[in-house]
């Protein structure tokens, strides 16, 4: 196979005149034209126009995932998200930052006055008007969070998660060398590009695993004779990585290997121990304590419920909670800490739920209220998350305060 070349011959090919790079990469007898976009560009826009507009293609395809695709037809399909089903689930803190990103993303467009995503959006309307198919081929957001965290090393974690909570509260006029990195990539990339220039951990799934899951999607998208002509609309970052790809062998097995790089890699059998042995020594430092004398026994066990709920309840409080909720956190921290199966932060968002239900003025206006600090805490969707978080992270903390007064009053002297 031939490496991805540049269409430099604008008097036999309108490709040589896009404003971005564009490379022709032929494979199994189809010739794919990778067109590079910039994310913020209406200039991406127009070369996206004027290629589906040519008559050459027999499909297109898109950086996109089916997730992040029905967000850009449907940008109110937010109003109908389950919010105490993503409790359920464990999906908070996925959908909060999912939400962070989202708002980085609008306040690129209203300082920019550049609206990112709308090469995709082009696409997907001319797409539609030419009748021909559209091939999403990115890889879900979500699993890409996921196996970004899983991928580093834990010390780096605090590091990407601080970051990605600066981006939202900032007030800062995003600077020009933002809006740049938004030219290379996604609003994902640019996010964690600080991170991913310098941790091969990182890069390796934000950058790379892309590139080849997108390679594997177009080769389910597109098995031999099916079509011969594909437009593939990506960020200008993915060009290179996604050409070599391309221009190597097809997959025997594309679909195996695509659900490879879908699993989240699971957590080691010690951390999921961890939450079961800290409820078992917290129960033997009590049974210690009485088996010494019952005063003792009994101050330890109101060290633990004093410091895991004021530690929680002062974690909701900070989320602006109802003071029902703060109350009730201060009372189910202490017991949900020493109970793995469920956590304050869900018990705290539950009560949150109950007394300050979401209404659907609050769904249509979450993409908005997000980019801003205030925002956050003012809508009622978002601050549950916070609760959720601000309760989980209070219990957390008070767990280790308690338990090392614990330890100390038991083995301190």
């Amino acid at each position: 196979m031939s490496d991805p070349q540049d269409i430099t011959t604008p008097e036999t090919d309108d490709r040589a005149t896009t404003s971005g790079p564009c490379r022709v990469v032929e494979q199994d007898g189809t010739r794919y034209t990778l067109l590079g976009t910039a994310h913020v560009s209406a200039e991406s826009a127009d070369d996206v126009r004027q290629q589906i507009r040519s008559g050459r293609y027999d499909a297109v395809a898109i950086e996109l995932c089916p997730s992040r695709y029905q967000s850009l037809i449907d940008p109110d399909a937010m109003a109908n998200m389950d919010l105490f089903e993503i409790l359920r689930r464990g999906k908070a803190g996925m959908v909060a930052a999912s939400l962070a990103l989202g708002a980085f993303q609008q306040r690129v467009a209203e300082q920019s006055g550049i609206q990112p995503g709308a090469e995709m959006r082009t696409a997907v309307e001319e797409s539609k008007a030419a009748d021909l198919p559209l091939l999403l081929i990115d890889r879900d957001v979500g699993t890409t969070l996921k196996r970004v965290y899983s991928n580093v090393p834990w010390w780096q974690r605090f590091s990407l998660i601080s970051g990605l909570l600066g981006s939202v509260m900032s007030r800062q006029k995003i600077s020009s060398e933002d809006i740049e990195k938004l030219k290379e990539g996604d609003v994902l990339e640019s996010t964690f590009n600080e991170f991913a220039e310098q941790s091969e951990s990182l890069y390796t799934p934000l950058i790379r695993e892309r590139d080849h899951y997108m390679s594997l999607r177009i080769a389910e998208e597109n098995p031999p004779a099916r079509y011969r002509e594909v437009l593939v609309v990506i960020g200008a970052g993915h060009m290179k990585g996604l050409g070599e790809y391309l221009s190597g062998q097809r997959p025997g097995d594309p679909s195996s290997e695509r659900e490879a790089l879908e699993r989240t890699p699971p957590r080691s059998r010690l951390w999921k121990l961890a939450p079961w042995l800290i409820t078992g020594l917290v129960l033997a430092g009590f049974g210690i304590g009485f088996s010494r004398n019952t005063e003792l026994g009994w101050q330890l066990v109101g060290d633990w419920f004093l410091i895991n709920g004021v530690l929680s309840a002062l974690g909701t409080a900070i989320a602006l909670a109802h003071p029902v909720t703060i109350i009730a956190t201060f009372f189910a921290a202490p017991l949900t800490s020493l109970n793995p199966t469920i956590g304050a932060g869900f018990v705290a968002a539950g009560v949150e739920l109950f007394m300050r239900k979401p209404k659907v003025h609050d769904f249509a206006v979450l993409r908005h209220d997000v980019t801003s600090p205030k925002g956050w805490w003012r809508n009622r969707v978002s601050r549950t998350l916070l609760v959720f978080l601000m309760a989980t992270l209070g219990s957390a903390a008070g767990t280790w305060v308690a338990g090392f007064r614990i330890a100390g009053a038991l083995f301190g002297g």
